[in-house]
């Protein structure tokens, strides 16, 4: 039992953005670019996202702890920041420029994360490279998005 609480302590903080709710009329005004998905398949990858870095960070935290390792815990708090920033600056602000900016941010953040999870988990950084991909995939989309609506 504690072991599926801790995991639903880590899940839920990656869902407090959506609390915020979403413009979908301020995504489909937008000119968007033909490799945009459709908005239903943003609301079936983020969960699934969401859960694989769950995953990753109770392996972490299960074998080191979040206190002992100062590097991951600074790197996983800035991914978990920039990450909940781009649902407000994108679809309540918004800001074309600074939600590409923040993805930007996600995206480096998560490299990062990536690396130094490998460095103490391998199995563990495994379940990021989705993670990964998709914040490259989002840097494309973003600056995509950015351009075609200047």
């Amino acid at each position: 039992m504690k072991k599926i609480l801790l995991f639903f302590i880590i899940l839920l903080p990656w869902f407090i953005s959506s609390l915020f709710g979403i413009d979908k009329s301020f995504y489909q005004s937008l000119n968007l670019p033909f490799l945009a998905p459709k908005p239903i398949i943003f609301g079936i990858v983020w969960p699934i996202l969401y859960i694989l870095i769950t995953i990753s960070i109770y392996m972490i935290i299960k074998s080191y702890g979040m206190k002992e390792n100062k590097e991951y815990r600074n790197i996983l708090i800035t991914n978990y920041i920039a990450n909940q920033l781009y649902t407000i600056l994108f679809f309540h602000f918004h800001s074309l420029f600074f939600s590409f900016v923040d993805t930007v941010i996600v995206s480096i953040s998560t490299l990062f994360l990536y690396y130094e999870t490998k460095s103490l988990n391998e199995k563990s950084s495994k379940f990021l490279l989705p993670y990964l991909f998709w914040n490259l995939f989002a840097v494309i989309l973003s600056i995509s998005i950015y351009f075609l609506n200047l």
